[in-house]
């Protein structure tokens, strides 16, 4: 276990008063903005201010299952961790939940029974459906049907599924689109059973006894999913084989099934993997390079390096000495989704676009758990899961504001107190002007620890508010149609209903001319636009009439 180096804050903090958690380092004049993540041991999910003060809390009946993520009318998506004997592992979840800003409990669904289970990941759509990575339990007898080697059994073995839900009321939920790991099976064991062939010959398909060797039930362990709207696609994080895949989404379930359809033709097969070709027959452990890997995701339009690909690589097992490392590296994409591979080679690339480490390396080793995200600054905001510790770098590699989860089993901890039992899964950026954010109380508390020491620190995440002050709307009332201007351009959108709630967005806009939206999806009554430009929200009301 590292030590971390206690010190006197560079905006001044008293010496002589211990800080082991909550906020430990903040250099001013860096990115601001939010930091939201999720204690394994809690049952309540944080938003905090770069100053370390609590600015948003949701509660939760439940502890996580483990991700969290914000959306842009302020509510929570998160999967939720339920009771299930029948699947008892690492990053169990069971339920999804949708908590509101105010705490309400919106919508739940449960996706757990003595034949499946929830686990580690729901990524919310931009269509608002939610996809859910879950584990789905394959009879012993089912399994060497398949080919499975009877040696590298135990009771049972659990395969992946992916479903997308549509929320339905409260507590339901339409399937409206799934995929079965089970359908895209390739082994080399047994010749009188099915999918056998090489495996080198098919690395769109995954080799049923390709592991560690050992009769552990929870073979893939899949710890984290994306999904690239621009491309249709679903990543996925597959820890026991220290790969990502992907897989195209652009199917319908039937073709997901099969081994054509969908934009790509290729139904629900592997269209990429990367991380370690020894999976597939194409190298050998020397070519391996991801090694127990979580929190894979496409970089965002807008960010440096948008479109490929970071992942947190654990090092889990990496050769000569254990240590982790942020990776970014590139796909060999095409203009149409595409991925090439050359024949009895390896998917690309054979080298990283980039790499952090700690100057001596192994004084970061996370094990398990944690993450890392691409910031627009060209920084990083790394978690350290297994110490609760939460960094970030800026373009330079320097860190510039590191945290500590003041929280364990009981609660929030008293500071001063040793760290422990204090996990984290992975933490996300919010920007000051996240549409999620827009019409709420921001104003911080305290910082979440008990006990805590004064500081000094101040952020500048308040938005200079300016009441329809050079924001132009046209025609006010209208009927559908509306034309906004303002003065110095408009980066972003966001419009709330008489009770504060988001009910329209459009991030990015980037215009330094007049912008047409389309309203006529909105009920009659009074609404509010806000325009943002960098530090100020520029508000103004309009009545839709018809």
């Amino acid at each position: 276990m590292r030590n971390f180096s206690l010190f006197v804050l560079a905006f001044g903090i008293s010496a002589g008063q211990a800080q082991t958690i909550g906020l430990l380092e903040y250099t001013p004049g860096n990115l601001d903005g939010y930091v939201l993540f999720a204690p394994i041991p809690s049952t309540t999910t944080y938003l905090i201010d770069k100053c370390g003060r609590a600015v948003h809390s949701w509660p939760s009946a439940n502890k996580p299952g483990q991700s969290s993520y914000l959306l842009d009318n302020g509510s929570l998506v998160r999967p939720a961790s339920i009771t299930n004997a029948a699947f008892n592992a690492g990053g169990k979840a069971g339920a999804i939940e949708r908590i509101s800003w105010d705490g309400i409990l919106e919508w739940s669904f449960e996706v757990s029974d003595a034949g499946q289970c929830s686990h580690h990941d729901a990524y919310p759509m931009p269509n608002g459906h939610v996809l859910v990575l879950a584990w789905e339990r394959v009879s012993v007898a089912d399994a060497i049907a398949q080919g499975r080697d009877p040696a590298l059994l135990g009771n049972s073995l659990w395969s992946e599924q992916i479903l997308e839900l549509e929320p339905v009321g409260e507590n339901g939920a339409n399937v409206v689109w799934e995929w079965h790991l089970w359908d895209h099976l390739v082994q080399a064991f047994d010749d009188t059973m099915p999918n056998y062939a090489p495996t080198s010959e098919h690395p769109e398909l995954v080799d049923l006894n390709y592991g560690n060797g050992m009769a552990q039930a929870d073979w893939i362990h899949a710890n984290a999913l994306d999904y690239n709207a621009d491309l249709d696609q679903i990543m996925i994080s597959a820890h026991n084989f220290d790969e990502v895949w992907v897989i195209d989404h652009s199917t319908s379930t039937a073709d997901a099934a099969s081994h054509s359809g969908g934009t790509q033709g290729h139904g629900g097969d592997l269209l990429y993997r990367w991380g370690n070709p020894e999976a597939y027959g194409r190298g050998t452990s020397a070519d391996q390079r991801l090694f127990g890997q979580h929190n894979c995701q496409w970089i965002r339009p807008g960010l440096p390096r948008a479109g490929e690909i970071l992942v947190f690589n654990n090092g889990a097992g990496r050769p000569v000495d254990e240590y982790s490392s942020v990776d970014i590296f590139e796909t060999p994409v095409n203009g149409s989704g595409g991925y090439s591979i050359g024949v009895d080679i390896p998917f690309g690339p054979e080298t990283l676009d980039f790499e952090w480490t700690e100057p001596v390396p192994t004084d970061l080793y996370a094990q398990r758990i944690s993450g890392a995200q691409q910031l627009p600054n060209g920084g990083l905001l790394v978690c350290d899961g297994p110490s609760g510790a939460l960094f970030e770098l800026d373009s330079n590699n320097a860190k510039v504001w590191r945290y500590i989860s003041p929280v364990d089993l009981n609660g929030p901890m008293t500071q001063g107190v040793a760290a422990v039992n204090n996990t984290v899964f992975r933490c996300t950026w919010i920007a000051q002007d996240h549409p999620g954010l827009i019409g709420h109380d921001l104003e911080p508390g305290v910082p979440i620890e008990l006990e805590p020491v004064a500081n000094a620190c101040t952020t500048s995440n308040h938005l200079e508010e300016s009441p329809n002050t050079g924001l132009m709307i046209f025609p006010n009332p209208t009927a559908g149609a509306v034309q906004l201007s303002l003065r110095g351009g408009i980066r972003s959108i966001a419009i709330t209903d008489a009770q504060g709630r988001s009910v329209m967005t459009s991030q990015e806009v980037t215009s330094t001319g007049g912008i047409i939206l389309d309203l006529s999806s909105l009920a009659n009554g009074v609404y509010s636009i806000h325009a943002l430009q960098d530090g100020s929200r520029f508000t103004g009301r309009i009545l839709v009439s018809r």
